[in-house]
């Protein structure tokens, strides 16, 4: 079901500092930020040759990225997405192993425009975990 690593994601209290970071001390390629309404969050995609980080942080009060920056002022890893080839059918699959799928339990459209899913931590070893389909 699982394919390969498709970013990590970074929540950042300063979104323009961390981008000048990877852009300036790392020489990374780093995209222009894009608010994200539906998910409460701004984000900024840094390419890396093998993947990509995402760089995100609030967008107004109500983010999740908030509540998460509350508990660490500093930043640091918000969640990690996985590719898989069918949402659809890896919802399913989950969901009858036991997963917990956040929000509504629906798909949601993610930061690339696909088709996404997050996983509840606590059933996923304390990890937040984002699936998109590819």
């Amino acid at each position: 079901m699982i394919g390969k690593l498709n970013h990590v994601a970074i929540a950042t209290p300063d979104l323009e500092a961390a981008s000048r970071q990877y852009r300036e001390l790392l020489g990374a390629e780093v995209s222009t930020p894009v608010d994200m309404p539906e998910h409460g969050v701004t984000t900024v995609f840094v390419t890396l040759p093998n993947t990509s980080i995402e760089l995100i942080a609030p967008l107004g009060e109500a983010s999740p990225i908030a509540r998460f920056l509350i508990k660490h002022p500093d930043g640091g890893i918000h969640h990690i997405c996985y590719e898989v080839a069918d949402i659809e059918a890896a919802k399913k699959a989950l969901a009858a192993k036991g997963v917990r799928i956040l929000g509504d339990g629906e798909v949601k459209t993610g930061a690339h425009g696909k088709p996404v899913l997050f996983l509840h931590p606590k059933d996923m070893g304390g990890a937040l975990i984002e699936i998109e389909e590819v």
